[in-house]
């Protein structure tokens, strides 16, 4: 089992925290909590199997939030003494009582149970930072050379990020937690131009909350994947430009988690539902009056968030409030069930409890409201892909995610993939070019006429979903089956993009 890292459990975390939490105290805070964070970040950048970058920072700290007179306050430092702390705490309280007078809104906190000394570490086996830099460029060079050899491929971009995040929270109610995850997104990208045609593949290995074995057998076939890139990109590159109309659409797992996440997703974060988070990428169609009555989409569709699933991105064991990971509705049977929340949310609505959804990119953010793990349920016993496209007589099979775009309101949109197939009576006929598929949101879920079985599930997800203002980054997994959808409006963007 995995353990955290001695050097950071030697950090002065707790001295530092308890001096920190006693002058909030002394200075009359309703709440405060302390966060000591260390983030160690890699990204590896290879052009034709030539090392092009290589980027490694440590982000290292600490941040004091207060809650006085209902107004929050917060300061951070990276000066590990206990005097440094006591600043640090004395400023979150001054920051605090000068907001009070501009602050309309009382703070106040949903109650959550005392977690005391409690340790979580990510489901991982080999922690990508203790493996040599040369051996990681060795093989991703050795699959870019492997593919450069092909005819059909002109150039090979390779890239692999890596995370380390480790975080000891304490509060002032007695919780205290320490905490180690580990993340790696490797990603492989062919490209030729033939005929003065240019296009590229891509992999669709979702990034995983794993370690190093993911690139070495754990999770995923490498191998087998780069070695069909190049008879896909050929074949894209001779494939016919979509006609543009009404199609009934397949889509695979590596393509719908994106969907997922901008329309279901950022929607149901309460925060924008509520207006609260506007500033950056809007707010949500699914108001708080719509919670229990807003069909969202068809019977078939029950949509959870979910903070504890195995090898999830966005998987903790406590948020940066001190809440328990779980487990929660969200759309149950096509109805919008519930939101995503942290404990300020929950409390001001009347929700109960939070869900355990705040969370900070760095030790220099203060948390806001982020996405859980939310993800489409397939069917117990629900189809294949293969019979799923067996069920459609014109349609297209979509895989891989590339392009999309969203509006203010998480409602109309529209969406490009990686590699598109003709289906013609129940049977792939071939790769198309140049398809986006476009609705409303509501329209889009409601027109899911079945979801696939637990044997075409994956878990993707992304590195960098943004929000809030200064802006944070935070990793996230969506999970789905493979699903089919019934006359949705297909554009072809070459067509569109000449209008």
């Amino acid at each position: 089992m995995r353990q955290i890292d001695s050097d950071f459990l030697a950090l002065p975390m707790r001295r530092l925290a308890d001096a920190a939490l006693q002058r909030a105290r002394d200075l009359g805070a309703e709440h405060a909590d302390f966060r000591f964070e260390r983030v160690r970040a890699e990204t590896l950048r290879l052009s034709d199997a030539r090392l092009e970058g290589s980027i490694d920072a440590d982000d290292l700290g600490y941040a004091v939030r207060v809650v006085k007179n209902g107004t929050w306050g917060f300061a951070a430092g990276i000066e590990l003494t206990p005097e440094a702390a006591v600043r640090v705490a004395e400023q979150a309280v001054e920051v605090a009582v000068i907001s009070a007078a501009v602050n309309r809104e009382p703070i106040e906190l949903a109650p959550e149970p005392v977690h005391s000394d409690v340790v979580w570490v990510s489901a991982y086996e080999v922690d990508p930072f203790d493996v040599p830099l040369s051996d990681k460029v060795g093989l991703l060079a050795g699959w870019s050379e492997d593919l450069l050899k092909d005819p059909r491929v002109d150039h090979v971009q390779a890239s692999l990020m890596q995370v380390k995040e480790q975080k000891f929270y304490a509060d002032t109610a007695g919780t205290v937690t320490t905490q180690q995850r580990v993340r790696l997104h490797p990603e492989l990208e062919v490209m030729k131009v033939e005929d003065g045609r240019y296009d590229s593949m891509r992999t669709i290995a979702p990034p995983v909350g794993r370690g190093y074995e993911y690139l070495t057998g754990t999770g995923w076939d490498f191998p087998g994947e780069l070695a069909r890139l190049p008879e896909l990109l050929a074949d894209k590159l001779k494939a016919p430009s979509v006609q543009a109309g009404t199609y009934d659409l397949v889509i695979d797992p590596s393509n719908l988690w994106l969907t997922i996440h901008e329309s279901i997703g950022h929607a149901t974060e309460l925060d924008r539902a509520l207006g609260y988070e506007a500033a950056y990428a809007g707010t949500s169609f699914a108001t708080f009056d719509q919670l229990g009555s807003l069909v969202y989409g068809s019977p078939v569709m029950n949509v959870t968030g979910d903070r504890t699933v195995e090898h999830g991105l966005s998987t903790i064991g406590y948020d940066d409030e001190g809440v328990a990971a779980k487990q929660f509705d969200i759309v149950r049977d096509g109805l919008l069930v519930g939101y995503q929340l942290d404990r300020r949310m929950a409390l001001m609505k009347g929700l109960g409890g939070s869900n355990g959804c705040a969370f900070a990119d760095s030790p220099g953010h203060m948390p806001i409201q982020r996405m859980a793990n939310v993800s489409l349920q397939p069917a117990p016993d629900g189809p294949s892909t293969d019979e799923l496209i067996g069920r459609v007589e014109r349609g297209i099979y979509i895989v891989g995610d590339k392009s999309w775009s969203i509006d203010m309101q998480r409602y109309n949109f529209q969406f490009t993939g990686q590699r598109f197939y003709l289906i013609e009576n129940g049977r792939l006929a071939g790769q198309l070019r140049d398809v986006a598929y476009q609705a409303t949101t509501t329209d889009f879920w409601r027109s899911m006429e079945a979801v696939g079985g637990p044997q075409t599930y994956v878990l993707g997800g992304a590195f960098n979903c943004g929000k809030g203002q200064p802006g944070q980054v935070a990793p996230v997994s969506h999970g789905c089956p493979s699903a089919l959808f019934r006359g949705v409006r297909v554009l072809n963007t070459v067509q569109e993009g000449g209008k």
